[in-house]
C-alpha cells in the first residue's frame, strides 16, 4: 500500500514565519522559484528529496516535521474521532478528515487533543480523562502496528537461533536451557490457577499452564526469551511514546513484548515470502509457523518494511456480545473498528457457527451516509486457555476487497461491490434507515410519529432521504 502523501504546506509556512523571510527570500535559500514555494505551502507540489536536503542545510530543518501528523494516528486516528456520535449528523466522509489534515495539521492536532481529553462519549471515560486502552490504540496506531528496528532484532536472533528448522519449539526449549539455565516444565492447571506462564528463578523453571494448546505454549516460550535477552530494548522503545499515562506505557510496552516475540516465530522475510508463496492461505501458514488464529492474524497486520511491503490487513478481536478487546488497523487505514459497536449485518459471530474454519465475508462500509470503502473480511472462533467453555471470542481479519483476487481465503468470494453487504459504524452512528436488524434510532435524527402506519424497521425517521440501501 502506498506511503501517505507528505504534506509540507503548513510546516513550511511555519518555518519561513519563524525565519522572518518573505517567500522569494526563502526560495532563493533553497535555490527554487517563488512560485514553486507558494505551490509548496498551499500542498500543491510534493516536497522533493533536494528541496528536503537544503532544507536541512539552510535551516536544521527536521524532517520529522513533515509527518507531524503521525501524532494522533494519521488520517484514520483524525477519522475515528471525527466518526463519533455526536458529529454523527454531520456526515463527516474520509475525504474530509484528508482535507482537514492536509490543509491544516495543526488545527487537526488541537482538536484531536481536546477531543482525548474531553473523552469519548459511551466510552466510559470521565471528561478530561481517557481510557488506558484508548491511549495504547493511539499510540499503536502512530507506528501503525510496524516497529522495523523490532523486526530487524527478531529476525537476527531467530537466525542465530536456526529457527528455520521445522521444530521451533526444540529451538526455544534449547535456548532457554543453554543460555539462561532454564527448563521447561508443564504443570497442572490446579497448581498454576489462572496463569499460562511462570517463570520460577529458584527452580531455574519456566512453568507452563497443561491448559496451552502448542501454539500457545510456543508462544509462551518465545515472549519469556524476548523478556530475558530483549527487555532492555523493549523498554526504551516504551520509554519514546508520546503518552503521559504511565499505564499506558505499561501495555504499550507488553505489546511491543507480544510483537517481538510473534516476528521471532515468524521472521519477517521468511514469513512474507509464505504468504506470497501461498497466497495467504491462513490456514497452511498457520501449520508452517506453528502459530494460532490469533497470532496469525497479528502478524498479519504488521508487513510494512520499506521495499518489502505485505497486503495491509487489519485485525480485531470481538466477543459473543460483539466487545472489540483488541483492534489492530495496520496500514489497512479501516474505520470499520472505529465504533465501539459492531453492525448485526457484519457476521463476525457466525465464526462460531464453523468453529474449525475461515468465515469470509465481502461488506460495503457505510461512510458519512452514502456507500464507503469495500472490505473482505474473514472471521475464525478462538479460545483462550481456561476452563472449557470460557474466553471464546472471534477473530477477525479483513481488508480491501480490491486485493481480493490474490487471496486463497477469497477464491470462492463475489468481489462484485454490488453483492457486498451494506453495514454501518454501530446503529447510533449509521444512517441506512431501512435496515431491520437496527436496535437505536441514528443520533440527531428525528422519529417520524405515524399512528396510520406500521413500518417494518424498528425505527421510522422522518428523513429517509440519507438511506443508502
Amino acid at each position: 500500500m502506498p506511503e501517505a502523501p507528505l504534506s509540507p504546506g503548513p510546516a513550511l509556512r511555519r518555518l519561513r514565519k519563524r525565519e522572518g523571510l518573505t517567500q522569494a527570500a526563502m526560495a532563493q535559500r533553497l535555490g527554487i522559484s517563488p512560485s514553486y514555494l507558494a505551490l509548496l505551502e498551499r500542498n500543491q507540489r510534493p516536497v522533493s528529496a533536494r528541496v528536503l536536503v537544503e532544507l536541512v542545510d539552510q535551516f536544521e530543518f527536521d524532517p520529522l516535521h513533515l509527518r507531524e501528523a503521525e501524532s494522533i494516528g494519521g488520517v484514520q486516528g483524525l477519522a475515528r474521532r471525527l466518526a463519533d456520535e455526536r458529529f454523527s449528523d454531520l456526515g463527516i466522509d474520509r475525504d474530509e478528515a484528508v482535507e482537514f489534515l492536509s490543509a491544516a495539521p495543526q488545527a487537526a492536532a488541537a482538536f484531536a487533543r481536546l477531543f482525548d481529553q474531553a473523552g469519548e462519549q459511551g466510552s466510559g471515560a470521565t471528561p478530561g480523562r481517557s481510557l488506558p486502552l484508548d491511549g495504547l490504540r493511539q499510540e499503536v496506531e502512530r507506528w501503525r502496528n510496524h516497529f522495523a528496528d523490532l523486526d530487524l532484532a527478531a529476525e537476527e536472533l531467530a537466525d542465530e537461533m536456526r529457527l528455520s528448522r521445522a521444530d521451533i519449539a526444540t529451538a526455544l526449549t534449547d535456548r532457554l536451557r543453554e543460555r539462561h539455565q532454564l527448563t521447561l516444565r508443564v504443570l497442572p492447571q490446579n497448581v498454576m490457577p489462572g496463569l499460562a506462564r511462570r517463570l520460577d528463578l529458584h527452580a531455574r523453571q519456566v512453568q507452563l499452564s497443561e491448559m496451552l494448546d502448542p501454539a500457545a505454549r510456543q508462544f509462551e516460550m518465545a515472549l519469556q526469551l524476548v523478556e530475558l535477552e530483549k527487555g532492555d530494548e523493549l523498554t526504551s522503545v516504551a520509554k519514546g511514546a508520546r503518552v503521559d499515562d504511565e499505564t499506558v506505557r505499561v501495555l504499550f510496552r507488553r505489546h511491543l513484548a507480544d510483537y517481538f516475540a510473534d516476528a521471532l516465530i515468524m521472521p519477517y522475510g521468511r514469513f512474507l515470502r509464505a504468504c506470497e508463496a501461498t497466497s495467504y492461505d491462513f490456514a497452511i501458514l498457520q501449520r508452517r509457523f506453528g502459530v494460532g488464529v490469533e497470532q496469525l492474524a497479528r502478524r498479519l497486520t504488521t508487513l510494512q518494511r520499506m521495499g518489502q511491503r505485505g497486503l495491509p490487513f487489519f485485525m480485531a478481536k470481538v466477543d459473543r456480545a460483539g466487545q472489540f478487546s483488541a483492534r489492530l488497523v495496520g496500514a489497512s487505514g479501516t474505520t470499520l473498528l472505529d465504533s465501539p459497536f459492531g453492525c448485526p449485518l457484519w457476521h463476525v459471530h457466525h465464526a462460531f457457527e464453523r468453529p474449525l474454519s475461515w468465515w469470509p465475508q465481502a461488506v460495503m462500509q457505510e461512510e458519512g451516509g452514502s456507500a464507503g470503502p469495500h472490505w473482505i473480511t474473514f472471521s475464525h472462533a478462538a479460545r483462550s486457555a481456561g476452563e472449557p467453555g470460557t474466553g471464546e471470542y472471534a477473530i477477525v481479519l479483513g481488508i480491501e476487497a480490491r486485493f481480493g483476487e490474490t487471496l486463497a481465503p477469497a477464491r470462492a468470494l463475489s468481489l462484485d461491490p454490488a453483492s457486498a453487504t451494506p453495514i454501518g459504524p454501530g446503529c447510533a452512528r449509521c444512517h441506512r434507515t431501512s435496515c431491520t436488524q437496527r436496535s437505536l434510532p441514528p443520533a440527531g435524527a428525528t422519529l417520524a410519529m405515524d399512528r396510520t402506519t406500521r413500518p417494518l424497521t424498528p425505527y421510522l425517521l422522518s428523513d429517509p432521504g440519507s438511506d443508502v440501501r
